[in-house]
């Protein structure tokens, strides 16, 4: 089970930078992009098993050192893109360590069967009665 988002909070850093795209002049001024960075390794909220799990499935988002980062820059609000990538944050950690469903192996049914057997035989009759005679 994860812990709720507020929990990795001493383990985040934000960073926050000038946002890109329209905005006028309050993109020239206002600092609303926010970065989250955060360290898998040195999580102290997550067990070994889970940082393992996290690692495999995130692999490619990690840098080298193991750092996850996130940006969100969506709103004009720096506040509000601080809740947006904390919320981003915290479902990539619930997707990553959800495990999937086993597969159950099924067969199809005996009328499934027939049916399909009685389906291609009619299209093999259709076909035959296609042929030149010889």
């Amino acid at each position: 089970m994860l812990p709720p988002a507020a929990a990795f909070l001493p383990e985040i850093t934000f960073q926050t930078s000038r946002a890109s795209g329209p905005g006028g002049q309050n993109v020239n001024k206002v600092e609303s992009r926010v970065e989250l960075r955060w360290h898998l390794m040195d999580s102290q909220v997550l067990t070994e098993p889970q940082k393992m799990l996290i690692g495999e499935k995130l692999g490619n988002q990690l840098t080298a050192d193991g750092l996850l980062l996130l940006a969100a820059q969506e709103d004009r609000s720096q506040l509000r893109n601080k809740e947006i990538v904390l919320a981003r944050f915290h479902d990539l950690l619930l997707k990553s360590l959800r495990r999937p469903k086993p597969r159950k192996a099924t067969k199809p049914s005996k009328s499934a069967v027939r049916k399909r057997l009685e389906g291609k035989k009619i299209q093999g009759e259709k076909k035959a009665s296609r042929r030149r005679l010889e």
